[in-house]
């Protein structure tokens, strides 16, 4: 009766979990995706990009600053600084105006640079996405498989119980042995163990996928299959991990440009008006502006932009070196997990079969141990054959489930 019981209330436990609502992949990672800091970070950095765009642009346009000087020199007794440098005192009020002209080239770089930038920090989010998504996913199928492995050892539990009652009658009556009972008994004992030992793990892996999403309800819920399927593998290089080549590309080339410009001749128009005087000769006209032009022509720097461009050719060569290394990693690791797929598949056809044949030797031998025409050391054997089956089928399914997630990591965008 103690057994009973205690299997019972755990059924119950078990129970509560099942009819719980239960929760979908996309639940898990779609609160993954909207709480995890780091994807807010990289949108408010493509935010910030854009308005450093702005910035760009507010700073080709006229600049208009407001100054003000004055000051006194003294000279007492003869003593103070030379008049004709200092002219004794000045007042100053003028407004300044300044403009960079022949600019549009530099501008445009500067613009590229950006959307560059924004570019690149759309393909960290797409990645750091996708990291986030396998982790989760890896967790799920973990906790998922868990689930089905309760699912199963209830079942064997379940058939157990249902004779136990019965080998006890048939233990009393001499038809089988007390040792034999006591054996069917260990039996059932280990199975509700291992209940126990599935349950405080599958705890613990709810409660680690919960962490992963950022979920802090600590309610235990069913989880639904994941039905992760293959998905179609990208054409070109349009996968995030090599996208990111191609915008490094970008940006060396743009960056290349920007030498090239930063020695082109620079022209700026500059303008100024307002109030400046020594208060020495009529000080009430010294109202007054000025304009002018400002040319700066680069002539000799000791070859910085000739060394700047073989900097830059290094770093071509490095990113050609990572982008060739990492393709040849990808294919490398896709052609392995799709020939682990093949493999496990391949093991599906047998131990379905196998799993076919116990079912029909378990119910044979169930009738056979109702009339004493079986030992029970026979019909545990069996059991523990099917159990050893079933396990089997729930570790392939795991095991295809998170070899698709890992080839959809490295095939999709």
């Amino acid at each position: 009766m103690k057994i009973k019981y205690s299997i019972a209330g755990f059924l119950i436990l078990i129970h509560g979990i099942s009819v719980a609502q239960t929760k979908s992949l996309s639940y898990f990672i779609d609160t993954a995706l909207k709480r995890d800091p780091r994807l807010y970070e990289l949108r408010n950095l493509i935010l910030s990009a854009g308005i450093d765009s702005q910035l760009i642009a507010a700073s080709n346009k006229f600049q208009i600053t407001g100054n003000g000087n004055a000051y006194y020199a003294p000279v007492v007794n003869g003593y103070g600084y030379d008049v004709a440098i200092t002219n004794g005192q000045q007042f100053s009020v003028l407004i300044a105006l300044n403009k960079q002209i022949y600019n549009k080239k530099n501008l445009s770089l500067q613009y590229q640079n950006i959307e560059l930038l924004r570019d690149s920090l759309r393909v960290t989010s797409a990645i750091t996405s996708k990291d986030i998504s396998r982790a989760l996913i890896i967790q799920y199928i973990t906790t998922y498989g868990g689930q089905l492995q309760l699912e199963y050892n209830n079942e064997v539990i379940t058939l157990l119980l249902k004779q136990e009652s019965l080998l006890k009658k048939l233990a009393q009556k001499n038809v089988y042995k007390q040792a034999d009972y006591l054996s069917f008994l260990v039996t059932l004992q280990q199975q509700e163990l291992t209940r126990n030992q599935l349950l405080i793990q599958y705890r613990d892996d709810f409660g680690a996928l919960n962490y992963l999403a950022g979920i802090t309800d600590t309610t235990i819920t069913s989880l639904a299959d994941p039905a992760i399927y293959m998905a179609k593998r990208p054409g070109g290089d349009s996968s995030a991990f090599l996208l990111k080549y191609r915008i490094d590309s970008f940006q060396l080339v743009n960056r290349r440009s920007a030498i090239g410009v930063g020695y082109r001749p620079r022209v700026s128009l500059f303008a100024d008006a307002g109030y400046q005087s020594t208060f020495i000769l009529t000080p009430y006209k010294n109202f007054g502006y000025n304009v002018g032009i400002n040319l700066a022509i680069p002539i000799y720097d000791g070859h910085q932009k000739q060394l700047q461009y073989t900097k830059l050719g290094i770093e071509e060569r490095t990113r050609q070196r990572q982008k060739g290394f990492v393709i040849q990693q990808r294919e490398q690791k896709i052609r392995l997990l799709q020939q682990q797929i093949n493999e496990i598949e391949s093991l599906n056809g047998p131990i379905n079969k196998q799993i076919g044949y116990l079912q029909t030797l378990i119910q044979v031998n169930g009738k056979l141990l109702e009339t004493g025409d079986i030992k029970i050391t026979d019909y545990v054997l069996a059991l523990n054959n099917y159990i050893t089956s079933k396990s089997l089928v729930v570790q392939n399914l795991i095991a295809k489930y998170h070899i698709i997630n890992e080839l959809n990591y490295w095939n999709t965008n």
